[in-house]
């Protein structure tokens, strides 16, 4: 897959659900419940950062798959990908995060499947 070439650490929102969508890596989300109840990407895979840092697995749909990972504003996800990373697994993450990804006018959707928003 073209985003897990070397040195490739971060990617766009459209590179992001190209590879999500067209591709087998998993988009993983690790903001916290609030936020991904308010507004995620369809598909995404939900696990908070504050769970992996305490050595929580992955959840099992993204176990030995490439991850894209995201949260708000790409802080946290960077740290996520660090840290899957030094587990072994193949990650990049969401430059601008979920408000990027908003912003380029890509589905967002409530815990319901309903239209969300960015919390």
């Amino acid at each position: 897959m073209f985003l897990f070439r070397r040195g490739v650490d971060r990617v766009s929102p459209a590179q992001a659900r190209r590879s999500t969508i067209d591709g087998d890596a998993v988009l993983l989300d690790v903001r916290e419940q609030v936020e991904w109840n308010a507004g995620h990407a369809p598909g995404a895979i939900h696990i908070p950062l504050s769970r992996l840092v305490t050595g929580a697995a992955l959840p099992s749909a993204a176990e030995d798959r490439p991850l894209v990972v995201i949260c708000r504003s790409g802080n946290r996800s960077r740290q996520a990908t660090e840290l899957l990373a030094g587990r072994g697994a193949g990650a990049v993450d969401v430059k601008g995060g979920m408000n990027a990804w908003a912003a380029a006018g890509l589905p967002v959707v409530d815990e319901r499947g309903k239209s969300g928003r960015i919390a």
